[in-house]
């Protein structure tokens, strides 16, 4: 488990798929998450992720807890091929938490492990370009802006920019 003050990061268990579907079955919430999550979002969708994620080996996803209780998931994708010194970081907060610095912690903690832990030099997160909250997490955080791909996602039948945020380890150590 990983802690800091007010938060915690802990492998996802199946007791935790009705809170996690609950929170996550929010048009918010997912309007900033690809497509590949479904909408609606049900307690069976949870408990396949979360045996997914159990299998993993190490773990490299985490429920957010705030207080003890779960608030969000937060995720580094390790990168293969000539890609594999680098992970990308997702994470989503459930809407009643919003506001609360929980996404900046839970990133913070995670930024963290994988330096640490994970054999990656650089972590970074895309962000679609109306999610201006997503972005000062990361720059909270100590990720800069390495681009922005005009045009280059699509979500909910809208065209969007990508911003393409990094942190190098180098960098996080210094």
């Amino acid at each position: 488990m990983l802690r800091s003050e007010g938060i915690s990061l802990r492998a996802l268990q199946s007791d935790d798929a009705e809170t996690v579907a609950s929170l996550i079955n929010n048009r918010k919430v997912l309007d900033n998450l690809r497509d590949y999550i479904p909408y609606p979002y049900s307690k069976k969708d949870a408990e396949e992720f979360i045996l997914f994620s159990t299998k993993q080996d190490p773990t490299v996803t985490f429920a957010i807890l705030s207080h003890d209780e779960i608030c969000g998931v937060i995720a580094i994708i390790p990168q293969s091929d000539i890609h594999r010194m680098s992970a990308e970081v997702g994470y989503w907060i459930g809407e009643p938490y919003w506001g609360n610095g929980i996404a900046t912690q839970a990133l913070s903690l995670i930024t963290e492990y994988a330096f640490s832990q994970l054999d990656v030099i650089r972590l970074y997160a895309i962000v679609f370009s109306p999610n201006d909250t997503s972005k000062r997490v990361l720059e909270k955080c100590g990720y800069k802006k390495e681009g922005i791909g005009k045009k280059a996602i699509i979500k909910n039948n809208q065209i969007l920019d990508e911003h393409r945020y990094a942190i190098l380890k180098s960098d996080y150590l210094n």
